[in-house]
């Protein structure tokens, strides 16, 4: 039986657009943005809709795009250009301004290609590439100011405190009930599974922030009552996925590990739930969210020279020991670069916690599909056969 609140989220969707029409149509301003580090909690706290854009797994937006930007880009980026040049996406065209955080340089490209060829209203947020010493945290708390005051022009209003503080209060309990939904998806007897749970998760970048903390509450309050879903494989070898974006329409990889026998209990990814994961506003002011940003789950495009020192890695051996991981699986886009570079230091911290990992390197074309199962069914394989040995050795007492 399905959980209906899934279902009042999925109506909620639907509508979204035309009461984006409708919101603009009385005065409202949309800012929709893009990438990893935009602070959200402003743009709302700024009296603006905020809209999280980009989608994949649609190779004809791809090629589209590819007129524009050098195929040397990754396919999310290209689809982006895609969207711009086709006019169709409802959040893009109900944007009244972009946003766009330059934590991927790619994507400071498509900031700057949209511009010229489409006219679009995009601003820029820099963020340090030396993230960690004192200078890169001052220079994002100034970049967020500029920011802060940027929307302010657009709204026409200015930011008080009080609601900075409302902002804050509603994305941390927006970000408290996802962490919840992610630990109980991966518990034994599970009313949700977590491909539901990332739907969820990803329609927060469209719903009205507090209508979407309402409906998260809805859900949980469902659950508690809610029998055990039998889709859910218990047994199966859990999987944990890292790696490139897997944005909004973009489900080939993942249908293909359910599909393959796994069961992917918790993700770090940038689209899914690593903002979740530990970002925290100790402050409800702007220094306050400029530093809670930078102390979160770092995205893979961030240099770390220590690699002792890397949260990103830190919080995957952390990530594995909380949701009891059989393996990795770490996804890579075709020219997704900083991802890429990062497969070979993942898969040597893993190998000390004798954790198994997988690389898919991959796109939006269709025609690798068969070629990345047999992967996935023989990696999900190895992995079912090291648990029974595991199993085996626990019944026998060794």
């Amino acid at each position: 039986m399905s959980l209906q609140t899934i279902g009042k989220i999925n109506e909620a969707l639907a509508r979204r657009p035309a009461e984006l029409e409708k919101a603009r149509a009385e005065g409202k301003k949309v800012a929709g943005w893009f990438n990893y580090n935009v602070p959200e909690e402003i743009i709302h706290a700024a009296g603006l809709i905020p809209v999280h854009l980009g989608t994949g797994g649609d190779n004809r937006l791809v090629e589209l795009g590819a007129r524009y930007i050098s195929a040397m880009n990754c396919v999310f980026t290209r689809q982006i250009m895609g969207q711009f040049a086709e006019g169709g996406d409802e959040y893009i065209k109900n944007s009244d301004v972009v946003f766009i955080d330059v934590t991927c340089k790619q994507l400071y490209r498509v900031y700057e290609l949209v511009r010229y060829y489409f006219k679009a209203r995009a601003e820029i947020l820099g963020v340090p590439y030396n993230f960690q010493v004192g200078a890169g945290k001052e220079y994002f708390r100034r970049e967020v100011a500029a920011f802060a005051a940027k929307l302010e022009k657009i709204s026409g209003s200015e930011i008080t405190g009080q609601a900075l503080r409302h902002s804050v209060d509603v994305y941390a309990g927006i970000r408290a009930a996802v962490r919840e939904l992610e630990r109980i998806q991966a518990g034994p007897e599970t009313p949700i599974t977590w491909h539901e749970v990332y739907d969820v998760i990803q329609a927060a970048y469209y719903l009205d922030k507090d209508t979407y903390l309402s409906l998260l509450g809805e859900l949980l309050s469902e659950i508690k009552d809610a029998p055990a879903n039998p889709k859910v494989k218990t047994d199966a070898p859990r999987i944990l996925i890292s790696g490139s974006v897997i944005p909004p329409g973009d489900r080939k990889v993942l249908d293909l590990v359910e599909e393959s026998g796994g069961r992917v209990v918790v993700d770090d990814l940038w689209s899914g739930f690593a903002p979740y994961l530990d970002t925290d506003v100790e402050e409800a002011s702007l220094e306050g969210i400029a530093d809670a940003y930078l102390a979160r789950h770092p995205h893979g495009s961030l240099p770390v020279l220590d690699i002792g020192q890397d949260k990103r890695l830190k919080n995957i051996k952390k990530l594995v020991r909380d949701y009891r991981v059989n393996g990795v699986l770490f996804h890579t886009l075709r020219y997704c670069d900083c991802f890429t570079f990062k497969a070979a230091e993942t898969k040597n911290v893993l190998k000390t916690l004798g954790v198994p990992f997988l690389e898919i390197h991959t796109e939006y074309a269709r025609s690798d599909i068969e070629a990345i199962r047999t992967r996935l069914e023989a990696f999900i394989e190895s992995l079912g056969t090291r648990l029974e040995i595991t199993s085996g050795l626990i019944g026998a007492g060794i």
